[in-house]
């Protein structure tokens, strides 16, 4: 069993400190630690995160393994500080069935690099039509807790009702795309003074947010727990905030581009910013922002889009939608949360480790850097700065909005239950 020394760590942007790796678990916690035989990794200051965890991943395998793979993915995960993410079901075939995500949760142990969580489907084939084997998939190997349609909305209020009813049993939960389809019909970028302007499909607000007040008071009449993906206006932060103020069993995630990118980027007519939901308006972002902060949000979630150069390199009405996140997560949250001093770090621990492994359950992540917790960490340079060169990324996509954008903050280290898969930037 290896030993590992973190000198002169600022432990969740504390005070610097020294954390003590034996095997798998944080032996100890304090200044002035030695450890005979320990390899010992100067901090220097950097920032000590646990693990991060992130609950809305796009792996694409099986069948999209052309944009990514679980092993690219988790690759791409370690380099972002990350040792556990949650893969969405919109695969080739659907993870609908128990043996589906068995085999995503079994590449998952095969790779090393974080730990893999399945997401199971609410309907079979993504369809809307039918419940998928939502307690076949909970009972397996993968032990699905979180399910989702994502990409999709489950629309039907009937199939929701019953998804949130039957989750209920085993302490799911379901993780909501929101988006009213009729409302969406040929839409291509938010609904808007940019849209009228350019001449392109609106994508309104309301279509966001009239699905997420159904679905709360769903939950409210069910007393089940459901979760909002990818919450993008200031409307849905209103009715979130509201729904949790009569005690509902509601929680909600924000991605990282909706907390710093706009809709005037879609006036390049660059496939890059388009995503679904839309980049919204500069008055969205401010109150994705301030929601975060106030716990409104509970979690930033990266919705990491890989796609092939071939389905972005293309005008903008044919090109998919979605971005790459994984590895420039945690500089945009420093960027958007940290240097604005919305949060500090031990707030970006709630939002990205802390709360999205209480709400899918991940065990042995999300843990306090303490004594006889699992070594799971993630090593910072808050200070550095630098462009971003999507050439250098894990995933096998490339499609980020960032590229040649500075931001601030670069993971240097990750640890998996003691083992580094990241070491001064590189992957092991």
């Amino acid at each position: 069993m290896s030993k590992i020394l973190i000198r002169g760590a600022k432990v969740l942007g504390g005070e610097p400190q020294d954390v003590l790796i034996d095997g798998e678990t944080i032996a100890r916690v304090g200044t002035g630690l030695s450890a005979e035989g320990a390899e010992v990794v100067e901090a220097d200051g950097k920032v000590l995160l646990p693990g991060l965890v992130d609950l809305h991943t796009h792996l694409r395998e099986p069948g999209r393994e052309d944009s990514e793979t679980v092993l690219t993915g988790t690759r791409a995960a370690a380099s972002g500080g990350y040792t556990n993410v949650f893969a969405m079901a919109n695969t080739f075939p659907v993870a609908d069935t128990a043996g589906v995500v068995e085999q995503v949760w079994r590449l998952g142990q095969e790779s090393g690099y974080c730990d893999v969580q399945p997401i199971g489907a609410v309907t079979v084939g993504l369809e809307g039509q039918k419940l998928a084997e939502l307690g076949a998939m909970h009972e397996s190997a993968a032990g699905v807790t979180v399910f989702s349609d994502d990409g999709k909305c489950v629309h039907d209020a009937v199939i929701m009702r019953r998804a949130l009813e039957y989750v209920k049993a085993f302490g799911g939960v379901v993780a909501q795309h929101a988006q009213e389809p009729r409302l969406t019909e040929g839409a291509q970028m938010n609904e808007g003074v940019v849209s009228a302007e350019l001449g392109l499909g609106g994508w309104p607000a309301v279509a966001e947010e009239s699905v997420i007040a159904r679905d709360v008071l769903l939950a409210e009449h069910v007393g089940s727990r459901v979760h909002i993906c990818h919450l993008s206006t200031a409307g849905s932060v209103e009715i979130v905030r509201w729904a949790k103020s009569r005690g509902i069993r509601v929680t909600a995630e924000v991605t990282p581009h909706h907390l710093l990118l706009t809709d005037e980027l879609v006036r390049s007519y660059d496939p890059v910013y388009k995503v679904n939901p839309p980049l919204r308006t500069e008055r969205d972002v401010r109150a994705l922002r301030e929601a975060l902060a106030d716990g409104t949000i509970d979690i930033v979630a990266t919705d990491h889009a890989p796609h092939p150069h071939e389905d972005k390199d293309c005008e903008w009405a044919a090109a998919a939608m979605g971005m790459v996140g994984l590895e420039t997560a945690l500089s945009v949250v420093q960027e958007t949360m940290v240097d604005t001093g919305l949060l500090d770090w031990a707030g970006v621990a709630d939002r990205m480790s802390f709360t999205p492994a209480r709400i899918g359950r991940a065990e042995g992540h999300g843990r306090p850097v303490s004594a006889g917790e699992p070594a799971n960490l993630t090593l910072v340079d808050s200070a550095y700065r630098g462009p971003v060169d999507p050439a250098g990324f894990a995933s096998r996509s490339r499609n980020t909005p960032y590229e040649g954008r500075e931001l601030p903050g670069r993971v240097t280290h990750t640890w998996l239950r003691g083992k580094a898969t990241l070491v001064d930037g590189k992957l092991t």
